[in-house]
Parts: structure tokens; C-alpha cells; sequence
């Protein structure tokens, strides 16, 4: 269930004499000789009558593409929609990606209607996995504060039926799946979106209580500017300096009686990023409610372990504060004492989510977990190196390969990025052990992954196994909605959370 709407899946054969939806969605691929009709459960004179005629009626099958004809018969559903399947391929991920955006991009576009048949080439239990998905992350509707009654009314489609000869008991767990997945996507697009006077340290730190209230084996714990006072988190403290709105440290465990792994999953928190005294220009603030993504990320990939009990200890560290400029703000030279005692002098206010993050990683090392992942909004540099739609993965390498493979299985794009040690030496300085920002623009994206490096603890001798997950672009769409990508919020790498812990406990 998702807070769009209660949704709802079910398996129908596609030898079922009436399929009871508004919509019946069939696919269209773009073969070398043009479009053509994937195989359906239409009767093969309506089949032929519309393949001869995609051409004319302007269909080609592209990826993202939607074009509706009007159903057939007495009975059945009175709207037929073509979805383009793209280049479909036969077979691997490229297949289930092309699939998932597919149902995705139906949903999304079908908005208004309640009921979807997905009649999408489904013959596995990977590809009715790989549908409910996208239906699930499609079926998203933010009508924000506008109080147009028209607009607030609208509602996404509660009901898809896929349509597969697949055994329907055998695909109750994957259906189950990709309604949890769905709901932790849509809670935490819905964070990303909240206005900043509504969302603020304070609030965030509520929704995050709320969101795991009745979960088993879910905790809760807030640290406020008290207890991280006391608890030496300089570098939190330090960005929150600024703002009446006072940061806090949110700890959501979900520690599970079959635990065979652990991991700890740390969250940018910054509810609005203003840069603080290096102020940001003001075209450059219109996004910056954005700069929590990776603390919705890991607040709901934590609450989606609880859902789905799977056998691994998570634990989310979300480092919430808002960066403003004021009197008492930080200001450049000014050096922050972290989380385990690391010095680091501050030369640009606005490079801020690395000094949150950096308590988060030193707090959540302190647990010694097998496994240890950062999720930021962290440099505009990752969208220069990687466009919008790319996440970077740096740090250890084995676990930055196992990040690359659960987010292909999840239908994101992940690309490894290296940390340089020869870049190591730009972070010097002086007046501490480290500073928070390199020698120029060259390598940023790098060079705050060498920062976050160095809050990263120890097990037994040996570095904890850390990989940090940089999400700047693909974490808010600020152009048209795609597949089953909305505009603004996103949702990005829940899925790909969640399947790398899916992962770990196998």
C-alpha cells in the first residue's frame, strides 16, 4: 500500500474468458522492420487489425511511449493501451528493466483510472516481479498544498491484474514484495517533496517515528542538539549552527532474533541547503529541499527490511539539519571538533553534507558492522561527472561491485567511481587534520568520498567494509516524469537498498 493509494495486485491467466479492467495494457516493440505487436490476449483478427495499423496511428513503440484505442466488444475493458517496449531483449536485466518501465510509464499515465490489466510479455516469475514493480513505483500521485479540488481528487490506478500464465500462489511473494517496495519509494519521494517549512529537523525526525511505529523488531532513537552536544557530533552541530531549526541524529534499528549479517546505512539529512555563509546563488536554492534524499533513502530502506523480516540487522543513522547562514552559523576557518575526535577545518559552509555525514559514519562504526553504506545529495559534481540519471559508488571494492549488482537487479544505474589516493593530499591543512574541500573544482565528487573515507572505523584491524553511494542527480527529477520516475522526489536507491540487503542475508 502506498499513500498514493491503496494498491492492490493480482496474477490472471491469459486464458481467463473476461478480463474485468478499465485499461488492458499491451506491448509494442520496435523491431527492425518497425512496430510490432507483442503476443496478447487478443483474438488474432483484432491482433492483426492493429498492427496493421500502428504505423498510421503513430505508434513506434519507444520506450515511455503510451497511445490509447478505444477497447472492443460488450465486455472486457473499454480502453486498449499501447506501451512501448522499446528494443525488448530476449533475455537479462536489460529485459526487466525494459519491462518495469513499461508497467511503470502505464500506471503513471493512466492516472484516473482505478483498474489496469498489464498484458506485458510475462512468462517468469522475474518478469511478474519485474511488472509489479513498476506498477507499484507508477502508481504515484503528490498533490503537494494545492488546493484545486480537481487536482487533489485525482487518484492513481488501485487496481493492476498481470496478466501471465505463472502458478498465482507462486507469485503472491513477489506481488507482496513489490507493494512493500512501493510504499518505501513513495514515502520517501514524499519526504523529498514537503516543503522546508514543514520538513525540518524537528519534523523529519517525527516522520521517522512514524514511519516504523508498529514494525517488528523497529526502534527509534533521537539524539537532540543536547545529546549530540554531549556525544561530541561537531560536525552535525556545526552545520545546524546556523538555523533556529535545531538538528538532530535519528537511529532506526531494525535488529531482527535471526540476524546473520549487520549494516549500517548513514543518510544525509539537510532539510534545506542555503550553503550557510558561502551562500548559494538563488537559482542554486530552488532544489535544495532535495538535500534529505539520502536520509528518506535510508529511513525507508530500514522500515522495507522490518516489512519484508529479512535476516539482517540494519541500522539507519539519519544526520538531520538545515544550513543556513546567521550570526551564529560556522564560518570558513572555523575548525569542528567530530564524532571520535578528528579535527576539520570548514573552508566552504555550502561542502556541509560531508561534516553530518562524517559524525554519522564515525557513530555508526562505533557498532562494528559487517557492512557500512553512506547515501548523500552530496556534490554538484556527481552531475557533471554522471548526468541525472547515474548514481556514483565508491569505497571498498567488493562491496562497491555487490552495491553495482543490486542496483541492476533493482532497475537503477549505479557506476563505480575510484577513490584516488593521490588525491588524498588535497584535504590537508594546518590548522587540523583535515579540511572539507579540495584544492579546486577538478575531482569533487572524488574528493569528498576521501573525506567521508576517513570517519570510516575499524573492526579487528581492518577498515570496515564502507562503500558511500553519491545520488545528487538522480534523487530529484527536475525535468518530465519518465517510466516510472515522477517529477521532483524520486525515490532513488530504496530499491537498490533493499536488494543489496536481500543480498547480504543470502
Amino acid at each position: 500500500m502506498t499513500e498514493s493509494t491503496d494498491l492492490a495486485f493480482s496474477v490472471i491467466s491469459p486464458d481467463a474468458d473476461v478480463i474485468e479492467a478499465q485499461a488492458l495494457v499491451i506491448g509494442v516493440v520496435k523491431g527492425d522492420n518497425g512496430p510490432e505487436l507483442a503476443p496478447s490476449v487478443l483474438d488474432a483478427d483484432s491482433a492483426d487489425a492493429i498492427e496493421a495499423s500502428l504505423e498510421d496511428l503513430g505508434v513506434t513503440g519507444a520506450e515511455d511511449s503510451l497511445q490509447r484505442l478505444p477497447g472492443y466488444g460488450d465486455e472486457g475493458p473499454g480502453l486498449i493501451a499501447l506501451a512501448g517496449l522499446g528494443s525488448l531483449p530476449r533475455t537479462g536485466p536489460g529485459r526487466l528493466d525494459a519491462l518495469r518501465s513499461a508497467a511503470g510509464s502505464a500506471v503513471r499515465q493512466l492516472i484516473g483510472l482505478d483498474s489496469v490489466a498489464l498484458n506485458l510479455p510475462a512468462e517468469t516469475l522475474s518478469e511478474v516481479a519485474a511488472l509489479a514493480e513498476g506498477a507499484a513505483y507508477g502508481a504515484f500521485f503528490d498533490p503537494g498544498q494545492r488546493t484545486d479540488e480537481e487536482i487533489r481528487s485525482r487518484r492513481p490506478v488501485s487496481d493492476v491484474a498481470i496478466v501471465s500464465g505463472i502458478d498465482r500462489e507462486a507469485a503472491d511473494e513477489a506481488l507482496a514484495r513489490a507493494l512493500v517496495l512501493g510504499e518505501a519509494v513513495d514515502n520517501a519521494r514524499r519526504l523529498v517533496n514537503q516543503a522546508p517549512n514543514d520538513l525540518y529537523p524537528e519534523t523529519f525526525a517525527d516522520r521517522a517515528v512514524e514511519r516504523v511505529s508498529g514494525i517488528d523488531h523497529v526502534t527509534c532513537e533521537i539524539l537532540d542538539e543536547k545529546d549530540l552536544e554531549a556525544g561530541g557530533f561537531g560536525g552535525i552541530l556545526g552545520v545546524g549552527r546556523g538555523s533556529a531549526r535545531t538538528p538532530r541524529l535519528v537511529k532506526v534499528d531494525y535488529n531482527p532474533d535471526n540476524a546473520r549479517k549487520s549494516v549500517a546505512l548513514v543518510g544525509k539529512g539537510i532539510t534545506f541547503d542555503s550553503g550557510g555563509i558561502s551562500l548559494k546563488p538563488g537559482a542554486s536554492m530552488m532544489t535544495m529541499k532535495c538535500d534529505m534524499g539520502g536520509a528518506a533513502a535510508v529511513l525507508n530502506a530500514v522500515a522495507a527490511a522490518g516489512e519484508l523480516e529479512l535476516p539482517v540487522r540494519v541500522t539507519g543513522y539519519l544526520c538531520i539539519a538545515e544550513n543556513m547562514p546567521s550570526g551564529t552559523a560556522t564560518k570558513p576557518n572555523d575548525v569542528l571538533s567530530m564524532r571520535g575526535g578528528k579535527t576539520v577545518e570548514v573552508l566552504n559552509t555550502d561542502a556541509e553534507g560531508r561534516l553530518v555525514m562524517a559524525d554519522g559514519l564515525a557513530y555508526a562504526s562505533e557498532s562494528d558492522p559487517d557492512y557500512l553504506l553512506d547515501v548523500a545529495t552530496l556534490t554538484g559534481a556527481q552531475m557533471v561527472a554522471l548526468g541525472t540519471r547515474h548514481s556514483a559508488v565508491m569505497g571498498e571494492e567488493e562491496l562497491r561491485g555487490r552495491v553495482i549488482e543490486a542496483s541492476e537487479r533493482a532497475g537503477e544505474q549505479f557506476w563505480p567511481m575510484p577513490l584516488p589516493a593521490h588525491m588524498r593530499g588535497e584535504l590537508n591543512t594546518e590548522a587540523a587534520d583535515l579540511k572539507n574541500i579540495g584544492a579546486g573544482r577538478n575531482g569533487g565528487m572524488l574528493i569528498a568520498g576521501l573525506f567521508l573515507q576517513e570517519f570510516v572505523g575499524e573492526s579487528e584491524g581492518k577498515k570496515i567494509p564502507w562503500a558511500h553511494l553519491d545520488i545528487a542527480g538522480p534523487a530529484y527529477n527536475e525535468g518530465s516524469p519518465y517510466g516510472f520516475v515522477p517529477k521532483n522526489g524520486t525515490g532513488a536507491s530504496v530499491s537498490t537498498l533493499v536488494s543489496l540487503i536481500e543480498d547480504l542475508a543470502d
